[in-house]
């Protein structure tokens, strides 16, 4: 294992054999994979005894990049999120709220607001106005025959 990796779990500690000499077997990556499935012990142990945060806050605090993997809850749910505009709030006229992740390409700085997308219907009439060149009165027998 990494020494500073070793430090922060307290691995020097807990390998103090006879003689009061560290155990052989972690100081080279040959070493490490041959001894897999004990460091892959020693690491698990570690870690079950922690949550993520703790065990990101102490390997993050030697110097070893580590962050929290969160489930979609917890992203849904983080404030900073929702104040970068990384996750916003939109208003579905049938369903109501709902939290969803925003654009995160950002233009001048400005966050990109999200719409619903639009009921079934909703810009037929606009569709077939701009796109068909039909007329309101044409639109309107559409929709007296119950085709759109």
């Amino acid at each position: 294992m990494h020494p500073d990796l070793e430090q922060a779990i307290g691995f020097h500690e807990s390998i103090v054999a006879e003689g009061g000499k560290a155990l052989v077997g972690y100081d080279t990556a040959k070493a490490r994979i041959e001894n897999e499935a004990e460091v892959d012990a020693i690491l698990t142990e570690w870690t079950s005894q922690r949550d993520k945060y703790e065990a990101a806050r102490v390997i993050g605090g030697a110097g070893i990049p580590a962050a929290p993997v969160r489930d979609t809850l917890e992203l849904l749910s983080d404030p900073d999120f929702e104040k970068r505009g990384i996750m916003q709030t939109v208003q579905h006229p049938t369903n109501g709220p709902f939290k969803m992740p925003g654009w995160a390409v950002r233009k001048d700085g400005e966050v990109r607001k999200l719409a619903p997308a639009p009921l079934l219907g909703q810009h037929s009439a606009e569709a077939l106005k701009d796109w068909l060149g039909m007329s309101d009165a044409q639109v309107e027998a559409l929709r007296a025959d119950k085709i759109i």
